[in-house]
């Protein structure tokens, strides 16, 4: 079954539910059986809308099984809980999704859980951060706010041959455009409230992997935390996924020429996005990625004032965190970062983010082209 195919009618079961074409909302807390053993019970641990959107996340992921999680944040530690010990060790690139980096060098301290951090281009550095005591590799690829790649095959082959879990973020690039399983990795987790969801109304999250793991964080890391996802959010999340494949590639066509018109900009010094032939791992990106979605960085020249009035003077990007929605948004992850801070933290200073929406691409050039030229007057 095509892509396209899973993401419109994979899991729907139209007969079950009188040949409605759109699912139900099982919007209850439980199920009663005194009649019918029909294997529900309690929506925390499984609900029917709930797993018609795992069925069709797990089918375009080439996996056995999924879960879904009330957020991005609640299916990466669940993920990471699943495979994590008291005093164990975590390697993870150093320019991770900052909450995730948060959660590994700041909550699982308490724990006794260490986290050696790399960049993560090569598997060199995976191998020597390795410790007696490794249970995981966690991976982000590409990094979404400097957008370098780790290579998956190498990285899960490094893994298995030491018998540590690997676990990877594949957000930017969606199951659609990446397919980190079948390239060896043990388990895929998603912020579905970006790409998935694609229209900035839900908070949902997805761990994706072996019918065993997902088995075992039904009852443990998702039945015992309680971050199940709620079955609304579970409704507009299959809604979401009609129409990704229309979406991405409306995305990354209009990613693709946003990026090249920056590039060639006099008025921009650099531009990351995995999907230019000037990317320094633009290779691995074809080899392991078979497109690219709509989020990208670029340093503009000038004072932090300058880039500062840049951004205010855009007027179809609006300022705010996230991505993956039909508007396009744009974000300061460097703007006010020191020397020192950029070193510590490996994000250029001046360092902008964008997300492109679905807007008129052209429209989306002239914003950019006024603000860069706004710049020479402040």
């Amino acid at each position: 079954m095509s892509k396209e195919d899973i993401c419109a009618h994979l899991g729907d079961d139209y007969d079950r539910y009188l040949g409605a074409i759109v699912p139900p909302i099982f919007q209850n807390s439980l199920f009663t059986r005194k009649t019918v053993n029909h294997g529900y019970s309690y929506t925390r641990m499984s609900n029917p809308t709930t797993e018609i959107a795992e069925k069709k996340i797990a089918a375009l992921e080439e996996a056995e099984e999924a879960r879904c999680f009330s957020s991005g944040m609640a299916a990466i530690s669940a993920a990471l809980m699943s495979v994590m010990e008291k005093d164990c060790h975590i390697v993870c690139p150093l320019n991770v999704y900052p909450p995730t980096k948060g959660f590994l060098d700041s909550y699982m301290t308490k724990f006794g859980v260490e986290t050696t951090f790399v960049s993560g281009e090569k598997v060199e550095e995976f191998e020597r951060a390795l410790r007696p005591n490794t249970k995981a590799i966690y991976l982000e690829t590409p990094l979404s706010n400097v957008f370098t790649l780790q290579d998956l095959r190498a990285v899960a082959e490094l893994a298995r041959s030491k018998g540590i879990a690997t676990i990877v973020d594949n957000t930017w690039a969606t199951p659609l455009y990446q397919n980190p399983i079948a390239c060896g990795i043990d388990i895929v987790v998603h912020s579905a409230s970006k790409y998935m969801g694609g229209h900035s109304d839900i908070l949902a999250g997805v761990m994706v992997g072996s019918k065993e793991r997902m088995e075992q964080v039904t009852h443990r890391e998702r039945g015992l935390f309680g971050a199940s996802m709620d079955p609304h959010q579970a409704w507009l999340l299959i809604r979401g996924l009609r129409t990704l494949p229309v979406r991405m590639r409306r995305h990354q066509e209009s990613a693709l020429r946003v990026a090249s018109f920056l590039e060639a900009h006099p008025q921009v010094e650099r531009v990351l996005y995995p999907g230019l032939p000037s990317h320094p791992q633009y290779e691995l990106g074809r080899r392991q990625m078979s497109g690219y979605s709509g989020l990208l960085s670029f340093v503009p020249g000038g004072s932090r004032e300058q880039i500062a009035g840049f951004v205010k003077s855009l007027r179809l990007f609006e300022e705010g965190p996230s991505w993956g929605g039909f508007e396009s948004l744009i974000n300061s992850p460097g703007l006010w970062l020191d020397e020192e801070a950029s070193r510590r933290t490996g994000i250029p200073q001046g360092l902008l983010r964008i997300s492109i929406g679905l807007e008129n691409p052209d429209s989306l050039l002239e914003d950019l082209d006024q603000a860069l030229a706004s710049m020479k007057r402040l």
